[in-house]
């Protein structure tokens, strides 16, 4: 029976006999912890670079979605001179000419917002509808009740979508068919 065996310990020559046969081969577990922390330190430095690169995207994403809405707005603001260009001149032409210049004005904006997009929504004699229109008023006429019979302020869709709802007076019908006799 060894002295460990007894509950003794072993004599020191036999420690120093154990050491020296660990000292030579590696602790087991060691080399694993090195390569499991080595693995760690190349994903952490992967996810570290993926994340940096992410947020360097979305910043240049960031400015180049500002500067494409910016030249968007300076397109439009150009083609919107144009027409402030063509008032200006009609503005300093005599009388006879200020009706012919202005609907060709006209004609001009018009073109210039449909290209852009922007297209009026039209509303008089059709039913009132609270997606497109705005009532401001609610009148007695001939028209069917709920029948839009007057445009206050033209409405404009941009790509399908309202951007100035139309505001107008709708009928109610006739008063005089709903006395009782």
């Amino acid at each position: 029976m060894s002295n460990a065996e007894n509950g003794q310990e072993p004599p020191e020559q036999e420690i120093s006999d154990m050491t020296a046969q660990n000292a030579g081969s590696p602790v087991p577990g060691t080399a694993e912890a090195d390569e499991q922390k080595g693995a760690y330190a190349e994903l952490n430095d992967r996810f570290l670079r993926l994340a940096a690169d992410f947020e360097n995207f979305r910043k240049r994403s960031e400015r180049e979605r500002a500067q494409t809405i910016a030249l968007a707005n300076e397109r439009f603001a150009c083609d919107i001179l144009e027409v402030a260009d063509n008032i200006e001149r009609a503005l300093k032409s005599d009388d006879a000419h200020l009706r012919e210049g202005m609907l060709q004005i006209r004609q001009l904006l018009s073109a210039q917002l449909q290209r852009h997009g922007v297209c009026p929504i039209e509303s008089l004699n059709t039913l009132f509808d609270p997606e497109v229109h705005e009532a401001i008023a609610h009148v007695p006429s001939d028209a069917c009740t709920g029948t839009v019979i007057d445009e206050v302020c033209r409405g404009y869709r941009m790509h399908d979508k309202v951007i100035r709802y139309a505001k107008v007076a709708v009928s109610k019908g006739n008063e005089n068919n709903h006395k009782e006799v």
